[in-house]
């Protein structure tokens, strides 16, 4: 009876030792598969990469200014952006925002100046006629130039005459040396000007009678 236990214990262990074997072997082949090449005929997926659009309008910075601003506490120190917003085609306008760090204040006055475009008439790369613009105590006298003489302008008056798309003109800045005059002059004489069509409509009479 002993010898017909020992021959039964050592069938169980047979059969144990085959299935470990067996179960060894497959996963074996599961990690074979999952690690197989890529076959020469088969397509590799392309990751195609989307290139931001570029806007049309542009922006440029004219003063960032720290201000204080005097509350039951003691002092508030914010900054103080101004930035012209233009296409370069007839529109541009100026927003002035403030905020506790320079990057927001200057995200806030871009966004405010979108919101206040003027149009802005083109005559032959030029305005019309010449136009004095005035803001506070400050004026600026914008005068039509000729093909090739370029924008004779600096400071906030230059960028903001770039930006509307103007590329011949004489300007000369009076009274207050404020950016923000300045940029708010400009803005007001650009504002004012009216072309050749509007002026004889006014009057009752053709562009060939108004032009001689």
């Amino acid at each position: 009876m002993s010898e017909e236990k020992e021959i039964q214990a050592e069938e169980v262990k047979v059969e144990e030792t085959t299935e470990v074997v067996e179960t060894v072997e497959t996963e074996e082949t599961v990690e074979v598969q999952q690690l197989k090449p890529q076959r020469k005929g088969q397509r590799r997926r392309k990751i195609e990469t989307v290139e931001p659009v570029e806007s049309e309008w542009k922006e440029q910075v004219v003063q960032i200014r720290r201000v204080t601003k005097v509350v039951k506490g003691g002092k508030k120190l914010s900054f103080r952006a101004i930035v012209i917003v233009g296409n370069k085609k007839g529109q541009v306008g100026m927003g002035v925002a403030k905020a506790a760090e320079v990057i927001v204040a200057i995200q806030k006055a871009v966004a405010d100046g979108r919101k206040n475009l003027i149009s802005v008439p083109i005559f032959k790369t030029t305005i019309p006629h010449m136009i004095t613009g005035r803001s506070g105590a400050g004026s600026v006298v914008l005068k039509p130039a000729s093909q090739g003489t370029g924008v004779i302008a600096g400071g906030a008056v230059r960028a903001v005459l770039e930006l509307s798309g103007i590329e011949n003109i004489l300007s000369k800045s009076l009274g207050s040396k404020s950016p923000l005059n300045a940029a708010n002059a400009t803005l007001n004489a650009l504002k004012s000007l009216r072309t050749f069509k509007d002026v004889a409509a006014q009057r009752g009479i053709s562009m060939k009678q108004l032009l001689g």
